[in-house]
């Protein structure tokens, strides 16, 4: 039985240790935010996830922001973990009753007004508004709601409220089969990650930068991950131009355009494929 725990900091590992355009990795920092971080960030959540088939995702979500906080002051993996808790508790359910997809929807279904009560304070405590401004149960108040039906009023502008309403559509539609695409066909960890996250931006524009420069500004920069990938992304030496350039522009005018969204996306993918062997299946 693999360790779900260890298959969420690898998880998370991996994406940060790969280069992916206009986010952190080994040697490209933010002036807020270093590559340190991220490994101390990941470091930091594999209690949280390793016990979270014996207890609610709102829990888990709290105790893994408040272990991150003890390492960095930064925003480093809330989205992550709002993806990883669930994921991680449908594990720990799977090895027993079947696929992970249909252990994750149970959990979903019956998460409750406490676990959205520990995910509002979650994100208050990183990141105010993190969720975006809603009519009602905006997370600057008290939910009234569970936490399923407070992540269906933001599904709209946010992709990792709209995975709890669709069961992680574009993690287990998109993102798994781009990876394990990529490593079958030998792509190494790095490239194959790069490879998965351009994917997941070509077909899903990044609702953190819409947030943060507008709805035009996403399609803009999903429009040019298509171009990357079409000129071959990591499997062409034009690709890889094209790549470095696509990172330079990300990181112009204090890195407006980070697809943040889409780096938990693939996050989430690299934690579903090694739940399922993959760290194994290609070596």
């Amino acid at each position: 039985m693999i360790d779900v725990g260890a298959a969420a900091q690898l998880a998370c590992l991996l994406e940060v240790s790969a280069p992916k355009p206009g986010n952190v990795s080994p040697g490209r920092s933010f002036d807020d935010t270093r590559y340190e971080d991220f490994l101390a960030s990941a470091a930091a959540i594999g209690g949280p996830m390793a016990g979270a088939g014996t207890r609610p995702v709102g829990d888990t979500v709290r105790l893994a922001v408040d272990a991150t906080a003890v390492w960095t002051r930064s925003n480093t993996n809330l989205g992550i973990v709002l993806l990883l808790a669930p994921l991680a508790r449908a594990a720990s359910r799977a090895a027993a009753d079947g696929s992970l997809r249909d252990a994750l929807r149970g959990v979903l279904d019956e998460t409750t007004r406490d676990d959205a009560r520990e995910v509002y304070a979650a994100i208050r405590q990183v990141s105010p508004g993190g969720l975006g401004h809603a009519d009602a149960q905006d997370v600057a108040d008290e939910p009234t709601v569970t936490l399923l039906e407070a992540m269906r009023l933001a599904a709209d502008w946010d992709s990792i409220a709209r995975e709890y309403v669709s069961g992680f559509e574009i993690t287990f539609d998109t993102g798994v089969p781009a990876l394990t695409r990529a490593r079958c066909d030998r792509l190494s960890w790095d490239d194959a990650i790069v490879e998965t996250y351009l994917t997941l931006l070509a077909v899903v524009p990044d609702t953190h930068i819409a947030r943060r420069g507008g709805a035009t500004l996403a399609a803009d920069v999903s429009r040019r991950a298509r171009h990357v990938l079409e000129a071959g992304g990591v499997r062409s030496a034009q690709g890889r131009q094209d790549i470095d350039a696509f990172d330079r522009a990300l990181r112009e005018d204090g890195n407006v355009a980070n697809p943040g969204t889409t780096a938990d996306l693939t996050a989430a993918a690299i934690f579903v494929m090694l739940m399922d062997g993959g760290w194994h299946a290609a070596a």
